[in-house]
Parts: structure tokens; sequence; C-alpha cells
């Protein structure tokens, strides 16, 4: 039988749907209904079990991600990168430690690799109670860190990709510490998806012990290699925050949610939600300020919440400012929005 996603299968479909009778309750039939589909297709398509197997596994760990995070939703959380291998004696572990209880003192929950070095630090100066831990399986035995152990937030991928996801999708900022390979593909990956629009704005702060020239020799490479020969924009490097303190660091992601709450794209318009509104002597400010953002013939107004965002009640008061974005410059989307936060 050729299975379609979009059209009735029949007695296929009467089948889903005496099954979701069966299971219920089920929230969202079309799209767990799409997902089911899609098993059945793949089962037709693919006779390699090892394919299966890598859909198999990202679906259920996927699912688990949602499930360990969905009683979190309302909080926010920072993804911290850095070494495994930093020991406690060193003093980028002391700065980590500081930092994740820095963190939870202002409110935010930590995530990390759920490993040692940086990764242990920044969980132990969070606590159990304001940690997660998103580890990977590898060919060498391992174990979760002392923090972590047993606790209800700690999961174990197979997959490196899913784990990026988690790592990623729940975080509301990322701060990196030095570290090795995995460190800088991780860095890069939080750049890759924030300048090409897969991400919303979050923060990117890169931590430096005082005297350290870890990322600002990784900053400088950027320059002489990237942004000289056109591969970057000038303003991409509004995507990250450079310091040597980690109170510092805190600030920045504090400040990044002093007036902006969170973005949602309604077809070709950037959904700025704001917890504060602005004046519209501001709005007309910055309607000048980044112009060069707005797609043709387009505009930046003050809005309520449009009927698109229904699926988002709980934010339904909150002030929107409304951008008909060019789907292009998002450094400079950033950008506005830092300039919200001080306007």
């Amino acid at each position: 039988m050729n299975l379609s996603f979009n059209a009735d299968n029949g007695v296929v479909d009467r089948a889903i749907k005496d099954l979701f009778e069966l299971a219920g309750p089920i929230h969202h039939h079309a799209i767990v209904r799409e997902m089911i589909i899609a098993a059945l297709k793949a089962g037709q398509e693919n006779p390699q079990l090892a394919d299966l197997k890598v859909m198999c596994s990202t679906l259920k760990e996927m699912r688990y991600t949602s499930k360990v995070f969905g009683d979190y939703r309302e909080a926010r959380k920072v993804t911290v990168f850095g070494s495994a291998r930093t020991t406690p004696d060193d003093p980028l572990y002391q700065m980590a430690r500081e930092f994740g209880r820095n963190l939870a003192a202002a409110g935010f929950m930590v995530i990390t690799g759920g490993g040692p070095g940086i990764m242990q630090a920044a969980n132990e100066g969070a606590g159990p109670e304001k940690s997660f831990g998103v580890g990977i399986r590898l060919p060498l035995e391992q174990k979760s860190n002392p923090v972590l152990n047993g606790s209800p937030r700690d999961i174990t991928y197979k997959y490196f990709f899913n784990r990026k996801v988690a790592f990623l999708k729940e975080a509301c900022a990322v701060a990196l510490f030095p570290g090795g390979v995995g460190t800088l593909d991780e860095a890069m990956e939080a750049l890759t998806l924030l300048q090409t629009g897969k991400r919303y704005p979050i923060p990117v702060v890169l931590i430096d012990q005082p005297g350290d020239r870890y990322w600002s020799g990784w900053m400088d490479f950027m320059k002489d290699h990237l942004l000289s020969a056109g591969y970057i924009g000038p303003s991409d490097g509004a995507f990250f925050h450079h310091t040597h303190d980690v109170a510092d660091a805190v600030a920045v992601i504090q400040r990044f949610y002093h007036r902006f709450h969170s973005l949602r794209f309604v077809g070709g318009k950037a959904v700025i939600r704001m917890a504060i509104g602005l004046p519209q002597s501001q709005i007309d400010r910055l309607r000048q300020e980044y112009a060069d953002i707005i797609a043709e013939g387009g505009g930046m107004t003050l809005s309520g919440a449009l009927p698109k965002e229904c699926d988002e009640p709980e934010l339904a008061n909150l002030p929107r400012l409304v951008v008909d974005f060019n789907k292009r410059d998002f450094a400079r989307l950033r950008q506005l929005i830092d300039a919200i936060n001080l306007a």
C-alpha cells in the first residue's frame, strides 16, 4: 500500500484512529498520525536494519528528552560547555563552579554534558536540584558526575546529534569555557544555528580565566581568517560576548532578558515578545536604525498577540514588536534585541 501523509490511507488510518482510542489520551492527533505513517513508510522502503535502528533510537531519545525537560518549561536554563579534563585544582574549575552557583542564585538552571571537569564544576555550583545532565554513551565505560548520578534530570544519549538538539533547544543561553575538540564543535554548532536563524537568538558567552587567551585567540582567528575573507559578516560578532569575569557573564545573560522575553516567526514576521513594553518614540527610532533588516514594503510596529500565536495563551498579554524581517540578517536581528533591552 502506498501510504500518504496528506491523503486518507483508508483502513490504515482507521486502524490508527482505533489505536488512539486504545492508547489514549493522545495529544495532537495529526502530528502523532504523521509519526506513525513515517514509521510505516520507513518499514516499507528501507530494508537496512541499521538505518531503522537509527530512526528508532532517535525517536525514543527525543521523546525521553521532552519528557524530562517538560516539567521545567517555565525555568530558564543555561547550557555550559567546557573541557572534561579540567581538574578541581584548576582555576577554571573554580570559575565554572562559581558560575553555576551564580546562575542558580539568579534563578537559572544549568545544563551540562553530565561528565567531569567543567561540566561537574558547573553542576556542583548550581546544585543537583538546579542541574540537568545531557550525557553521551561512549566506547569507554563512564558514568555521570557525582552531582547528577541517579538524578531524574540526567539523560544519556546514543547519538551526538540528538544530544546537541537537547543542549540548544532547551537553553536560553550558552556559556563556553576553554576545552578541546568537542567544546569547539559545540561553539561552532551554536553560532551556526544562530547565524542561519535555525535557533532563535540567545546569548553566547565565552569565558576565559584572567590573563588567558583561549577565546581571544579564537576570536583573532575568526577576525583574521573568516571576517577578512568575507566568510562571515561584520555584525556576526554580535552573537557572542567574551569575558574574564563570571559575574559579568551572568549579567550578560540576565540583561538579554531584561525586556526581551521570546521570539516567534509568524510567516515573514519576526514577533518579538517583551516583558516590558516600549514607548512609540523608541519604536520610531528603532525603525530608522534597523531599516536594513525590514523587508521591502514592510514595517516595524507595536502589536498584541497575533492570531497564529493562539497556541501560547500564557504569553497572550505580553506586548509585541512585530518586524517584517528580511529573513537574512540574523546578527542584526540580535542587535535589535540588544537595543530593545537598552531602550
